[in-house]
């Protein structure tokens, strides 16, 4: 039960910056979970958000933080805030979304029983690979070298994808070229370099360090008119919607269960979303299949 006479104070975000765009959807989802369930913000629970902006280090100092501050429970987006909380605590209860491979990881020991301090909400379907590149071939026939923006220091997060996406290569005919990335000058540097070689793509997979320089990705893949899954076009998981599932963790937490009685689970819904406009920007025309199977299309 908690700990706080009945004010709670939850303690969480050592992922992604506050200054993201989505990130305030999946704030106000994880607010209006919290709510449902009778935890009601600046009543009987209190958050504290800290933003990692993708900085490693900073994240690991959050952490710290947050653990001295005695929370009930902290939630942790990513799996470089997974592995933060980890190094400081093996004992506080934990909630984890966006993280890719929680076994592989060392984060439980088995989906179904994760038999420690952290649970959470995985969302490694990485067969999703072979979507990324037989939506941007459907696209951009034309592709045929891709730039994968990887950052070094996460490789529990994309290493699944990457492997899917070296299987997947020779069918859909490309070659991929990966770029390490641990900043935005990274992120700059490697794709204006590539932006000259000759039909040239870009994929970006889920990363903390690329979603925190995202504005810029797609304004450089627009300024080179490359073809791009993420931002381009997209197809993932409904990362909003863990934060909705992690409340409901939450609240159970906090009404005495272990984290080690409630499974991990895997993300059920995949949504495909479509940027018309920076398709035009850049002269490609979006087959109207690819439109029709598109779960939002911005236009």
């Amino acid at each position: 039960m908690p700990t706080n006479s009945g004010h709670v104070r939850l303690s969480g975000w050592t992922g992604s910056g506050e200054k993201v765009p989505v990130a305030a959807a999946r704030k106000k989802t994880l607010q209006e979970g919290l709510q449902s369930l009778g935890w009601i913000e600046g009543k009987n629970v209190q958050i504290d958000y800290r933003f990692g902006d993708g900085d490693i280090k900073r994240i690991e100092r959050h952490a710290a933080d947050l653990l001295q501050s005695n929370p009930d429970v902290i939630l942790a987006q990513g799996v470089l805030g997974a592995q933060s909380m980890q190094q400081v605590t093996r004992s506080l209860p934990v909630v984890f979304v966006q993280v890719a491979d929680p076994v592989g990881g060392g984060f439980v020991a088995t989906l179904a029983r994760p038999d420690g301090n952290m649970t959470g909400f995985t969302d490694a379907e990485y067969t999703m690979s072979g979507k990324w590149l037989e939506v941007l071939k459907e696209m951009a026939p034309r592709v045929a070298r891709l730039l994968v923006l990887l950052s070094p220091g996460n490789t529990a997060r994309w290493t699944g994808y990457f492997q899917a996406l070296q299987a997947a290569a020779p069918v859909a005919g490309v070659e991929l070229i990966p770029g390490a990335v641990r900043s935005r000058d990274d992120i700059s540097r490697s794709i204006e370099t590539f932006a000259n070689t000759p039909d040239a793509g870009l994929l970006v997979p889920p990363d903390a360090v690329t979603t925190e320089h995202q504005q810029m990705i797609f304004e450089l893949a627009n300024r080179y008119r490359l073809p791009a899954v993420y931002p381009l076009l997209s197809y993932g998981s409904d990362t909003v919607d863990q934060f909705r599932q992690a409340a409901s963790y939450i609240d159970r937490i906090l009404k005495g269960t272990r984290p080690a009685d409630l499974p991990v689970q895997a993300t059920v819904k995949f949504e495909l979303a479509v940027n018309l406009k920076a398709a035009k920007a850049i002269g490609l025309d979006v087959p109207p299949t690819l439109l029709a199977r598109a779960d939002e299309v911005i236009e």
